[in-house]
């Protein structure tokens, strides 16, 4: 299967406080990994399976690079789809769902921007299949930190790649901007 690389180009120039070299450099990663995993899926098919071993060989070594390229496509996927121009609201079922979860809007709010501080890679807000609540994970790592049985609601990209063109290193800075920016909507229909 090829993996499509999405059209986000609606983004550009739309965002408050995401410039348009932010915004397109970060497409330009976004289009790496998607190029990256069809290159390894690809390998992939032809790759020498009896040769492979836990020290070396090009199978484990594209096995092991395989989820980074996959998550790294579709949680900027995530990323970019819950992102608009646009004002929007949360539904009352996001809302209760967050209170429900969190205590409040504020302390959900709180808990994002400081598991955002605290990883240099993701936060994801999910819904999880095992309790039926939300919770805020930190990924270190592409592929590492994301529970199973979760469904992602909100993907929050603490990357430095992310924020540093608009930002330095005012990470708190692109927090704020990113909440500006968020879709509810997305979120709502996410949480369905």
């Amino acid at each position: 299967m090829e993996h499509p690389i999405k059209d986000f180009s609606h983004l550009i120039g739309k965002l408050d406080g995401m410039s348009v070299n932010q915004i397109e450099a970060h497409l330009g990663l976004y289009a790496g990994y998607v190029k990256k995993l069809n290159e390894i899926e690809t390998k992939l098919q032809n790759a020498d399976r009896a040769l492979t071993n836990y020290s070396y060989g090009e199978y484990s070594e594209l096995k092991r690079r395989e989820a980074v390229a996959f998550n790294g496509a579709y949680l900027h996927q995530y990323y970019f789809e819950n992102l608009t121009a646009e004002t929007t609201t949360r539904s009352a079922e996001l809302e209760g769902a967050l209170v429900d979860s969190f205590g409040s809007i504020d302390a959900y709010l709180t808990d994002l921007k400081a598991s955002a501080t605290a990883t240099p890679g993701w936060v994801v807000t999910t819904k999880s299949e095992v309790d039926g609540k939300l919770h805020n994970y930190m990924m270190f790592e592409h592929h590492i930190g994301f529970p199973v049985r979760q469904k992602i609601v909100l993907a929050l990209d603490c990357w430095e790649h992310a924020f540093m063109i608009d930002y330095g290193t005012k990470k708190t800075d692109y927090l704020e901007t990113f909440l500006r920016n968020v879709d509810w909507n997305v979120m709502n229909e996410r949480l369905k």
